[in-house]
């Protein structure tokens, strides 16, 4: 079981890992231990997530969120096992709090008068100014 915030908690059959090997350098290590860890979280199964949390979710988690609706996240950071599993964890419950979080709405406002005069002085001002750099007809 898992705790995520007062209204969140994750039961143990929505999260599965998995150890896999390592890729990179770590020498004969790296062979021979599967230090990474593969979390899936159930997320669209899930029933202690709220729709809008779960939407959110999705968005987030961008390319990690499988067709079945599941949140794979792939740590292998550390030489230890625990350590990894540790991360994954942390990163999981920080996706979820960022999902959990509603963005504020964005009123859309309009430019006041003095805004829209203030931009068409200047440009009229970077007119003028461009206008004096051409050269003075010659009197022929």
């Amino acid at each position: 079981m898992m705790r995520i915030n007062d209204e969140i908690t994750l039961q143990d059959w929505e999260i599965t890992e998995s150890f896999i090997r390592a890729a990179g350098p770590g020498g004969q290590n790296v062979n021979k231990v599967a230090t990474a860890v593969e979390l899936r979280f159930e997320a669209e199964r899930s029933p202690n997530l709220p729709a809008p949390v779960k939407t959110r979710l999705r968005r987030l988690a961008g390319r990690r969120w499988t067709q079945e609706g599941a949140l794979v996240l792939q740590v292998s950071e550390t030489r230890s096992q625990a350590r990894n599993r540790e991360i994954a964890r942390e990163r999981l419950a920080e996706l979820i709090r960022k999902a959990c979080h509603r963005p504020k709405r964005r009123i859309p406002t309009r430019p006041t008068l003095a805004s829209k005069r203030r931009r068409l002085d200047a440009k009229s001002h970077r007119a003028t100014i461009k206008a004096h750099r051409t050269t003075p007809p010659q009197d022929g």
